[in-house]
Formats: C-alpha cells, structure tokens, sequence
C-alpha cells in the first residue's frame, strides 16, 4: 500500500481537502475547479462575512490573496465549512486552508505561497486569564505602605 505524505492536502474526488487554522476558528476547505464561487458554510462569502466586511476590497484582500499569488483568480470554486472564533480568526482559517489546497492542486504553486508567507500557521492565541489577576498579566496595583 502506498504511504501518503500526511503535509500535503487529500484529494478526495473532483476536490482537494484542507484544513486551515486561525486563534479558536477552524475552516475546512474543499477546492474543486470552477468558475471562483467563494461559499462559506453554504452562503456567499460576501453575504457571510456581509456585517463584519467594510467593502469587498477586505474580501479581496484577505480571502482571494492565495489566488491572486499563484494567478489562479477565477479558475477554482470553494467551498469552506467554518466553526469557531470570530470573524477574522475564521477569514484567515479560510485564507490558510485555500493556500494548503492550492498546494494539492500542483505542487510548483507552493514556491509562490511560501515566499508570501500564505503557508505559515499563524500560532498567537489568547492568553488565559490567572487567578488572583484582572487579566491574562495585568495584576493589582502594588502597595508597600
């Protein structure tokens, strides 16, 4: 039986699987070619991030980046199922899961991807609040009289 490289995205079918990861969000990515329908959890893109976008351009420039790096805008439809986190977190879980796709579909767009820095799991997440502490660091004020 032939070992998979568990890196690289699984293609199942007429798609690419991927996962993308960002603070508390998870998107998981199904690319197929198409003519560039951008679905989140069954709606558009627009429609689903429609309060938190301020125009499209966001969209645009967050999104669609992977495509516009590998000249691919317009050739791919996705399709993301997204859950957790907030907007931003689950937009660019959406981002990072397009990129690791893109990667299953050829492999010569991963230079592209790489040196945009598409690739990179962005790994910040937020401090848990200690005990006995306002916040995450922030403590209560020291008195010494």
């Amino acid at each position: 039986m032939e070992q998979r490289d568990k890196r690289l995205p699984k293609r199942v079918g007429n798609y690419v699987h991927a996962i993308g990861r960002r603070k508390r969000a998870t998107a998981r990515i199904y690319l197929a070619e198409g003519a560039g329908a951008l679905l989140i959890n069954n709606r558009p893109a627009v429609e689903y991030f429609g309060s938190f976008l301020n125009s499209e351009e966001h969209l645009e420039k967050t999104l669609k980046v992977p495509f516009y790096v590998t000249g691919t805008v317009g050739k791919f439809d996705v399709k993301a199922r997204v859950a957790g986190g907030g907007f931003t977190g689950q937009m660019e879980a959406v981002r990072l899961g397009i990129a690791r796709a893109l990667c299953g579909v050829t492999p010569e767009y991963r230079t592209p991807l790489k040196q945009a820095g598409l690739l990179t799991r962005d790994a910040r997440e937020v401090e848990r609040k200690k005990i006995n502490r306002r916040k995450a660091r922030k403590s209560e004020q020291y008195s010494k009289r």
